[in-house]
C-alpha cells in the first residue's frame, strides 16, 4: 500500500460511523467515474469540467519526454537555473515537489520588490540572469503577479542581450489570454488540462514542467501516482481517501480545525499544499474545513482545542511509536504522489459531507477587485492611528488602536475571537529578508490562546484567501507590512511591484472589514529589520 493511515480515540470512532454511509453511496466509485452530481444541483455545471484531476496520471504522460527534451536541450546552452512565477496551485505543488526530491527550484510567488529583485539576480553560486530560465505559470493567463514578474524578467534580459523567447516558457490553459499572447511573441507553451483546477493541478503540466525541468524525476512521480489510483476508487472501509475525509469532515459536532504536523517524514512542505487544496475547496457557503500548519511543539498541540483534529505526517517506520503517545491524531503516512492523490480525493469527498461545491472559489476575486480599484485611484495610503517604536498601526475599528500599543492592540485584537475562532498572520513583506517573521505565529497562538494560521502575502490571496471571506466569520486578521526603499517598475504598467503589493494588502483588507465585518489590525514596520523585535516583544 502506497499510502496508511492510524487512527485512535475520538476520531476512530468518528470515522466507524461516518464510513459506512459513504461506502454505500458510492461516492469513490462516482468520483473515478466523473459523476458531476455527486455534490448537488446547483455544483453540476461547474463539477462537470473540473474533474479532469482523475485522469491526471495517464493524460499527463505524453509530456514527460517533452520536458525532459527541454530540460536536456536548456542544459547544454548551460541554463541550470529554474524560477517559477506562479501562485496558489501553480507554484505549492511544484515547491513541495522539488522540495522533496532534494531539487533546485526558486518560487517567486510574491510581488515584494526585494524577493522579485532577488529572483531575477540570481545566486552567484546558484547561478544568475544569465543562466536562468523562467516558466510562467497561470491556469486563466491573467494572473496580475505571475504577469508582472514576465515583463520583469523580459526587461532585465533584454538588458544583458537575450531574447525572452529563448528562456522563457509558458504553462497555460488552451485559448487562456496568455496562451495566445505567448504562441504569438514566439515562446515555448505547455497547455495543462482546462478540466483541472488549479489547486487539484499537482500532476498535470502545472507540476510536472517546472520541476522536470529542474531536475525531478517525473516519470517517478506518476509512478507512485498511478500505484494509489486503485486504492481510491473502489467504495470500501478500507480506501484511504474514505477514511481520511470521514476523520476531517465527520462528526457531531465537527471539529472545523485541521491540524497539519510533519513529524521525520521524508516529503518536505507538504501542509502548505494541503492548506491550499482544503481551505479554498471547503471554505464558502459560511461554512469549511481551516488547515492550520503547525510545529510538532506548537501551543495548539499541547492546548488541544476541541475544534482542532490534528493530522501528523510521518514515515512508516515512526507510525507504531506515536500510536498511542498520541490518541486522537490521524497518522499518516506515504508516498509524495499518493499523497496528492488521497488528498485530491479526500477533499471532494469532504466537499460533499459539507454539501458544498469543492470545485469553485467564489470570494477569491473579491481581493482582486479591490486591489485593482486601487492601483486604478492610487489614493494616498490612510494616516495610521498612531507610530511607536517605528511601527505605523492601522485598525479597522478606532476602539482597536485605544490603549495605544503595539502590544495592546494586539490584545484588543485577541478579544474579538469567539469561543471557536481563529487568528490569521498575513505577511505582505520580502520573505527571504524577514523569514523569522514566520516565528511569530507560535507566539501568537500562545498569546491569543487560538489556532493560529500565517500566510505570505499576496500568495495566500489563492488559497486560504477564500476560506476568509468565504468560511465562517470568526477570524480575526492582523496584517504584517514592510516600508521599504527598494522597488522596481512594471514595464508597461502605471504601477510599480512596491504600490502593487501595498494595493493587494490594503484592497484584502477592505474586503475583510467592510465586506465581511472582519476587525483587522495592520502593522507598517518602517524599519522591518529592527521593528520585527518590537512585534515579537509585543505578541508574547
Amino acid at each position: 500500500m502506497t499510502f496508511d493511515l492510524h487512527l485512535t480515540g475520538h476520531v476512530k470512532s468518528v470515522v466507524d460511523q461516518t464510513l459506512p454511509g459513504l461506502v454505500a453511496d458510492l461516492v469513490a466509485s462516482g468520483i473515478t467515474a466523473a459523476d458531476p452530481t455527486l455534490w448537488g444541483e446547483a455544483a453540476e455545471p461547474e463539477a462537470s469540467k473540473r474533474l479532469g484531476w482523475i485522469d491526471a496520471v495517464s493524460v499527463s504522460r505524453p509530456l514527460v519526454a517533452e520536458i525532459v527534451a527541454l530540460r536536456e536541450e536548456l542544459r547544454a546552452k548551460g541554463v541550470t537555473r529554474v524560477v517559477l512565477a506562479g501562485m496558489g496551485g501553480s507554484s505549492l505543488a511544484p515547491e513541495v515537489i522539488a522540495q522533496t526530491a532534494g531539487v533546485p527550484l526558486v518560487i517567486l510567488d510574491s510581488t515584494a520588490p526585494g524577493q522579485v529583485l532577488a529572483a531575477i539576480d540570481g545566486d552567484p553560486e546558484a547561478g544568475g540572469l544569465g543562466q536562468t530560465v523562467l516558466v510562467v505559470s497561470s491556469k486563466s493567463g491573467s494572473t496580475v503577479e505571475t504577469d508582472s514578474a514576465k515583463r520583469a524578467f523580459e526587461a532585465a534580459w533584454r538588458d544583458l542581450g537575450i531574447d525572452p523567447t529563448e528562456r522563457i516558457v509558458v504553462v497555460t490553459d488552451p485559448g487562456s489570454p496568455l496562451d495566445q499572447s505567448a504562441r504569438d511573441e514566439g515562446y515555448r507553451v505547455f497547455n495543462a488540462d482546462p478540466n483541472v483546477g488549479g489547486r487539484y493541478s499537482a500532476l498535470t503540466a502545472f507540476g510536472l514542467v517546472p520541476t522536470g525541468l529542474a531536475g525531478v524525476d517525473i516519470d517517478e512521480l506518476l509512478d507512485e501516482a498511478d500505484a494509489t489510483l486503485l486504492e481510491v476508487a473502489i467504495d470500501s472501509p478500507d480506501n484511504p481517501a474514505l477514511v481520511l475525509a470521514a476523520a476531517i469532515a465527520g462528526g457531531d459536532p465537527r471539529r472545523d480545525k485541521l491540524g497539519l504536523i510533519t513529524d521525520g517524514t521524508h516529503i518536505v512542505g507538504l501542509p502548505d499544499w494541503i492548506e491550499q487544496l482544503v481551505a479554498e475547496s471547503t471554505g464558502k457557503d459560511g461554512t469549511g474545513i481551516l488547515p492550520v500548519v503547525l510545529l510538532p511543539v506548537s501551543p495548539e498541540v499541547e492546548s488541544a482545542p476541541s475544534d482542532l483534529q490534528i493530522v501528523r505526517f510521518v514515515d512508516e517506520a515512526k507510525a507504531f511509536h506515536f500510536r498511542e503517545r498520541h490518541p486522537g491524531e490521524v497518522l499518516v503516512s506515504g508516498s509524495l504522489a499518493a499523497q496528492f492523490i488521497v488528498w485530491e480525493y479526500a477533499t471532494a469527498i469532504a466537499g460533499r459531507m459539507l454539501g458544498i461545491n469543492p470545485f469553485d472559489q467564489p470570494d477569491v476575486e473579491s481581493a482582486k477587485a479591490a486591489a485593482r480599484g486601487l492601483l486604478d485611484a492610487q489614493p494616498e495610503p490612510a494616516a495610521p492611528a498612531f507610530t511607536v517604536a517605528g511601527v505605523e498601526v492601522r485598525v479597522s475599528d478606532p476602539e482597536l488602536a485605544a490603549s495605544g500599543t503595539v502590544a495592546g492592540v494586539l490584545d484588543a485584537l485577541w478579544s474579538r475571537l469567539p469561543a471557536d475562532g481563529y487568528v490569521s498572520i498575513q505577511a505582505y513583506v520580502n520573505r527571504l529578508a524577514l523569514p523569522q517573521l514566520e516565528g511569530l505565529r507560535e507566539l501568537v497562538a500562545a498569546d491569543s490562546g487560538r489556532p493560529t494560521t500565517f500566510g505570505w502575502g499576496p500568495r495566500f490571496l489563492h488559497s486560504t484567501g477564500q476560506y476568509h471571506k468565504g468560511g465562517p466569520t470568526n477570524g480575526v486578521f492582523l496584517q504584517i507590512l514592510e516600508s521599504t526603499d527598494v522597488d522596481l517598475e512594471i514595464p508597461g504598467r502605471p504601477f510599480t511591484f512596491g504600490q502593487l503589493i501595498q494595493a493587494q494588502a490594503a484592497g484584502d483588507a477592505s474586503v475583510l472589514a467592510e465586506g465581511h465585518g472582519r476587525p483587522v489590525v495592520t502593522l507598517t514596520l518602517t524599519d522591518p529589520q529592527l521593528e520585527v523585535l518590537t512585534l515579537f516583544e509585543a505578541a508574547q
